[in-house]
């Protein structure tokens, strides 16, 4: 056998070997590719939130960076276009988990009947926050009634206040030329005066409206509390501690807020995704006394866990930690407090037949009672 005969007889060997490394080398990669898309998707549930303007985003990162642990749980907020999309989105998207979503925007989808079996496939982890309802004017603009037929911003469709402020309006009986741009567009657009007002609603202090100053000429005006707005929203106030530049000290602006819920899709109770949620309620709930520290989104020191909401089923595996747990006691804030109050009057009132005091009255007396309250100690 010469040298080149033994040559053509080694480089079948040589063809197998490479081949055997190349398919060894092949498999190893796919292990490698399956093992971290294991570890991507391990505890995954994903959240969706509104948007980056908004609270429910910030609450949604404060809660994966508390759970997310890297290793049995994974926390993925996802950016939404609002409460009416993400209550869509939960039942249409695939792998939305969960969705935070206005009460108002839920209760109105279960009243018109716009999704088959609504309350069969969305259940409820827990209430969360209330956001305030603001409405932000050029200073020609004195009062809410001065809006009509004007411009006012009620932002893109999808987004809660795009259902909210005209529900509002609607209420108070004011007609107005609605328009649909995004929160930051609105406000430079207020701020050249090619719109009267733009209305947000969002937990108080808003990000977007800590950069707005006096020589702005724009102001929040106060929403009237009648009767029938009363009936779907709680009073809530815009204070000097919240817009330093936009409230002036003593002179605090009353309008409303609406509750926001942490609902979850319908999932099969013996599925990978069920099964993740769970976990994730298990975490939050044990650990949620540290989402009332600092630096935490202050809306936090807002929820009671045990809240329920009615005509809503809650997620069971939350259910069931509540009835097992109980909750965490919740400071209220003064706004909360005040409230409250103002809701045992009204409830007073009618059970006794007298009547209705006014909103000057509510305050005054509540005044009364925290002053009262300080010098007894209470």
């Amino acid at each position: 056998m010469n040298a080149r005969t033994g040559e053509s007889h080694r480089r079948p060997g040589a063809v197998v070997a490479l081949a055997a490394l190349a398919l060894a080398l092949s498999a190893g990669a796919a292990l490698a590719a399956d093992a971290l898309v294991e570890r991507a998707n391990r505890g995954l549930v994903e959240i969706v939130t509104g948007g980056v303007d908004g609270t429910s985003a910030r609450m949604a990162e404060d809660l994966a960076e508390l759970l997310d642990d890297g290793a049995t749980r994974r926390v993925l907020p996802v950016l939404g276009k609002g409460a009416s999309q993400n209550l869509a989105d939960l039942k249409a998207l695939r792998g939305v988990d969960l969705a935070i979503v206005q009460t108002d925007v839920l209760e109105d989808a279960r009243t018109r009947r716009l999704y088959p079996d609504l309350d069969g496939f969305v259940s409820y982890i827990a209430k969360l926050n209330n956001d305030e309802f603001h409405l932000l004017a050029r200073a020609d603009i004195k009062s809410v009634a001065d809006l009509a037929g004007k411009k006012v911003n009620f932002g893109p469709p999808g987004d809660g206040t795009a259902f909210t402020g005209p529900r509002l309006f609607e209420l108070l009986k004011i007609a107005v030329e609605p328009t649909g741009y995004g929160q930051a567009q609105a406000l430079e657009k207020l701020r050249k005066g090619e719109i009267a007002a733009m209305a947000m609603v969002v937990g108080k202090p808003a990000m977007l409206f800590q950069g707005v100053r006096r020589r702005d000429d724009l102001h929040f005006l106060a929403l009237p509390l009648k009767g029938a707005i009363d009936a779907g929203y709680i009073p809530a106030r815009l204070a000097s501690e919240d817009y330093p530049d936009l409230v002036p000290p003593g002179s605090p602006v009353d309008t409303v807020a609406v509750g926001t819920v942490l609902l979850v899709a319908g999932l099969a109770p013996d599925s990978e995704r069920y099964r993740n949620v769970a976990n994730f309620v298990e975490a939050f709930f044990t650990q949620f006394p540290k989402l009332l520290e600092a630096p935490h989104q202050p809306k936090w020191q807002e929820v009671n866990l045990a809240a329920e909401l009615p005509h809503w089923r809650r997620f069971p595996p939350a259910d069931a930690w509540i009835k097992r747990n109980g909750a965490a006691p919740t400071a209220f804030s003064e706004d909360q407090l005040r409230d409250i109050f103002v809701k045992f009057l009204d409830e007073r009132s009618k059970a006794s037949g007298s009547q209705t005091l006014s909103a000057e009255q509510k305050v005054e007396l509540y005044d009364q009672f925290r002053r009262w309250q300080s010098e007894h100690g209470e």
